[in-house]
């Protein structure tokens, strides 16, 4: 078994104060949590949802997550080999580009990625996403709707109008087509129509193992490619 190398201090101070000791603490629970378990996974996620993360954290209380502040995860597992907190854990801060995340936890690979396989959810999709169907609406009454929403309805772009107390549609109306970048309207007609187009997804894209220090690159340099689009707070970093 590797040797554990010297944690070294790192200065925060080119950092806003704001904030600054809530990162500090973070920079040593993630530091905790490479003594105490026996992975680190680096995992992307897509089509981000806060509940369901929230969902697979209460099914994982044994292990710990950390997501979001790339630069700061990156300072507190070292981002080059010399600084790096234990052997090749540098080549998992080098791979913390756009929405990511880790785990800590003492689950073997196999059932880690099994996991996370058959863990994909059907969601509602948002403003900037890309329409995986062509949605279309034929004229003629639209009952699933309550009267009252007729103006809203007219608001989000669909012609309506009541009809003897009714919401109707008075010509057909594409409301997305497949391929095409979704507008905050658009998404939130196919909401109300109860049209699911994203996934909320998990995706393991490295694995990092504390017994000999040995790195897999799992999703075959993937986020290397990735843009970083961590918030200008972090960008001083070092």
């Amino acid at each position: 078994m590797p040797k554990t190398k010297r944690f070294q201090k790192i200065s925060l101070t080119q950092t806003k104060k704001k904030g600054l000791g809530g990162k500090q603490q973070l920079v040593e629970d993630i530091r905790s949590c490479v003594e105490k378990y026996s992975y680190l996974y680096l995992f992307s996620v897509q089509n981000m949802r806060s509940n369901k993360l929230k969902s697979i954290r209460n099914e994982w209380k044994d292990s710990r997550f950390f997501l979001g502040k790339n630069r700061v995860i990156a300072i507190a597992l070292g981002r080059t080999k010399e600084s790096e907190s234990r052997e090749n854990l540098h080549e998992v801060s080098k791979r913390l580009k756009g929405q990511c995340g880790i785990v800590f936890t003492d689950k073997p690979k196999s059932e880690v990625i099994r996991y996370f396989q058959k863990h994909v959810e059907s969601d509602y999709a948002r403003s900037g996403n890309v329409a995986t169907e062509t949605v279309t609406l034929q004229p003629g009454p639209l009952e699933q709707f309550p009267f009252n929403m007729e103006p809203y309805l007219r608001q989000l772009g669909l012609p309506t109008s009541l009809q003897r107390g009714v919401v109707t549609l008075l010509k057909e109306h594409t409301v997305c087509k497949e391929g095409s970048i979704l507008t905050p309207e658009e998404a939130r007609l196919l909401k109300l129509l109860c049209k699911h187009m994203a996934e909320f997804r998990v995706t393991i894209e490295a694995v990092w193992e504390k017994e000999d220090g040995a790195f897999e690159d799992i999703g075959n340099g993937r986020m290397l490619e990735k843009e970083d689009d961590e918030s200008a707070d972090d960008e001083n970093m070092e």
